[in-house]
């Protein structure tokens, strides 16, 4: 097993095909909940207090991720890959939301791309860019990144 040091996570967290993360959140009650998600690293918010930048993703204002967020910005990703030798990364933070329409259609977009490839983008940002969404981002506070767990 072997830390894994910010452009090692970077390129993980970019790699293709793209993998999903599982976002936690937290209830109301102060369950935990958590579903999968797409997303994208923006390396342009990198810096000192964001060391390889933020997670953005889009989900729509009323499903039980956006209530959350919007009530309690306190979440997680992990991303992992289930494959042997295994390699995850966990991202906690803070998250912060907008609802500018160019930015919903622009994350839409990247984030379509990446996972249906870039031939589906524009369909995605269209479909998933739409007033009643949201364009969440991560800064992370910590980061826990292992690269081959079974080595």
């Amino acid at each position: 097993m072997a830390a894994m040091d910010d452009d090692e996570v970077a390129t993980f967290l970019e790699a293709l095909p793209a993998r999903t993360a599982k976002l936690a959140t937290v209830r109301d009650d102060g369950r935990p909940h958590v579903a999968p998600i797409w997303f994208a690293l923006d390396r342009s918010a990198a810096g000192l207090d964001a060391p390889v930048g933020d997670l953005v993703f889009n989900t729509a204002a009323t499903t039980v991720k956006g209530r959350n967020i919007l009530r309690d910005p306190r979440i997680a990703l992990c991303i992992d890959d289930d494959r042997p030798p295994f390699t995850f990364v966990t991202v906690e933070g803070l998250a912060t939301v907008s609802e500018d329409p160019d930015e919903l259609r622009r994350w839409a977009t990247v984030i379509g791309g990446r996972y249906m490839g870039a031939d589906q983008a524009d369909a995605y940002g269209t479909r998933n860019g739409m007033p009643g969404e949201l364009v969440v981002r991560l800064r992370p506070t910590r980061i826990v990144a292992q690269a081959r767990v079974a080595d």
